[in-house]
């Protein structure tokens, strides 16, 4: 079995319902799955609740995820989006503690340790990437796999393999630099590499197996053995339906729609009453017991028989029980207030995007609620300062996920033509797999790669957008037929020509220096031989500084 590859005991499994090769998949993935359910969750409970429901998903879409070259991908989106929905409020909760934690220690001592800085940001920066650079991230850091077995995996060269992963990583390096988190791409991969992998507890893949398994092979139907042979708790059965919910569209940023939303409060605000009624019962039957038990010791000092012994643990038992049940009806008051404080932050977010129609653009209607959720976490309203940075942020989720929705069309484009870049928008309009608005096309066009000296996509052509909204805080996108991103563009012409007339020489000086990078202008000044070259340095001096180099 350890020969096989995850492929081949995923049709091992959906073929001949062979439980040993689901066994060692769950061998396998269980460190991964569970790791990314703890760091979302903070909670080792529900992280192993999360783990069993990713291998029940795992379970009923075998069959099709045989056909997928890099199952830790599916398996990481499928527990994120398992973790966000089935218990979205208490992830909230605890993520916003930890990162306020984390925050501090940052701006206290963040060299201190790292790891508790980027560990509560890291899934949702995970997220933030494409398919490619995701798969890229988690097959090194979370598989422990080298560059020869990626390449080997990918279908690709040793070299691609490695250069691939570099490039994944500064762009999660860029991902959480967004989410306040400043380390570099160096730092990143020892940080990763040290602590990206969790070992689950002992015997939860055993648990796993026979809960996912068992009765599976008198079946009919896999998702009927499901789900009539696990010993679920109230939260497993949750997540095991969202699970399954979740295959149907490929198990992942599948999110619950506005109404779904709203209507889980007005269950809660309903049920409130009687939790209340119930909440002051057992007050009161608390308060009886511990009376009970204070009483019983002041009258008793010095009883030692094995009666006297039996009661007391009974009463102190008795304490305890009230004390946790009167403890978990106040926990459901309380997730029924963050869930309707959190849905009105999206109301107050949405609302400013109406306030503000000069600063939105056409690709916030792709925005999933899940998607609006996330931003409203996150949103500032004090001052006019942050709702411009609120919107800014806003708009480059939009315009993120028109990017992915692009690279992927311009890769069909290219299969069904021969590799010829598109020379029209519209030519890309077949192969989105969603329907995209006129509006948001006539944002963007294509343009020479020469023109983003800084943003090399892998061809000669790229899409990226015709002007900013606010050209100090929105990136330029590029989207070209290897990949896409935002970092390194800028929207002035004259500085992304200097740039370009500049960059043979910073290659020149590091030749010269055994790969060291410019890091003063002097270092510059004997390579600047022409007129040209001159006067793009003074140009970006004058732009950045005392180092024009680092730009």
């Amino acid at each position: 079995m350890n020969d096989l590859s995850d492929q081949q005991l995923l049709r091992d499994y959906s073929e001949r319902r062979r439980e040993a090769a689901f066994a060692e998949l769950v061998r396998r993935h269980v460190n991964l799955v569970y790791s990314a359910a703890l760091r979302l969750l903070r909670d080792a409970h529900l992280a192993q609740d999360v783990t069993q429901a990713v291998f029940a998903a795992l379970a009923e879409n075998a069959p099709r995820l045989a056909q997928h070259p890099v199952l830790s991908g599916w398996l990481h989106c499928t527990a994120r989006n398992l973790a966000a929905k089935a218990i979205r409020s208490d992830v909230r909760r605890r993520t916003r503690e930890q990162e306020a934690a984390a925050m501090n220690e940052l701006l206290s001592n963040s060299a201190e340790n790292p790891w508790e800085t980027i560990e509560p940001r890291l899934d949702d920066a995970l997220g933030q990437l494409n398919a490619a650079d995701r798969e890229a991230v988690l097959l090194r850091f979370f598989e422990k796999k080298t560059a020869s077995e990626m390449a080997g995996i990918l279908g690709i060269s040793d070299e691609a393999a490695q250069k691939r992963v570099n490039r994944a990583v500064e762009r999660l390096r860029d991902r959480l630099a967004r989410r306040g988190v400043a380390v570099g791409a160096g730092g990143l991969v020892v940080v990763l590499t040290a602590n990206a992998v969790q070992a689950a507890p002992i015997g939860l893949a055993a648990a796993i197996i026979p809960a996912v398994l068992g009765g599976t092979t008198a079946a009919t139907s896999t998702t009927i053995a499901i789900t009539k042979t696990i010993a679920m708790t109230t939260l497993q059965k949750i997540i095991i339906g969202t699970a399954l919910a979740a295959a149907v569209g490929a198990g992942v940023y599948e999110s619950h729609q506005t109404a779904q939303l709203r209507g889980q409060i007005e269950t809660l605000r309903q049920s409130q009453t009687p939790l209340i009624e119930q909440n002051q019962e057992l007050q009161s039957a608390l308060a009886s017991a511990t009376n009970r038990l204070a009483g019983w010791l002041a009258g008793s000092p010095t009883r030692q028989s094995s009666s006297n012994d039996t009661e007391l643990l009974r009463l102190r038992g008795e304490v305890s029980r009230l004390r946790e049940e009167n403890a978990q009806a106040s926990d459901t008051d309380s997730r029924a207030a963050l869930m309707k404080s959190w849905l009105a932050r999206e109301d107050q977010l949405k609302q400013v995007v109406r306030q503000h129609p000069d600063k939105t653009i056409p690709e916030l209607g792709l925005l999933s609620e899940q998607d609006w959720l996330n931003a409203a976490k996150d949103a500032k309203f004090a001052t006019d300062d942050d709702v411009r940075r609120t919107l800014a942020d806003l708009r480059h989720t939009g315009e993120n996920i028109f990017a992915a929705m692009a690279s992927g069309a311009v890769s069909k484009y290219l299969a069904a033509n021969n590799s010829l870049f598109p020379a029209h928008l519209s030519d890309l309009l077949p192969y989105f797999e969603r329907a995209v608005d006129a509006d948001i096309l006539q944002r963007w066009e294509i343009v020479p790669q020469s023109d983003l000296p800084l943003q090399h996509m892998g061809g000669d052509f790229v899409i990226t957008e015709k002007a900013p909204v606010d050209a100090e805080l929105d990136p330029r996108w590029a989207i070209g037929p290897g990949s896409y991103g935002s970092s390194g563009g800028s929207w002035d012409t004259d500085i992304n020509a200097a740039i370009a007339t500049l960059q043979p020489l910073e290659k020149a000086y590091a030749a010269d220096n055994n790969g060291q990078q410019v890091t003063d202008p002097s270092q510059i000044l004997p390579y600047l031989t022409t007129p040209e070259q001159q006067a793009a340095y003074q140009k970006l001096l004058q732009k950045y500084g005392t180092n024009p180099m680092t730009h």
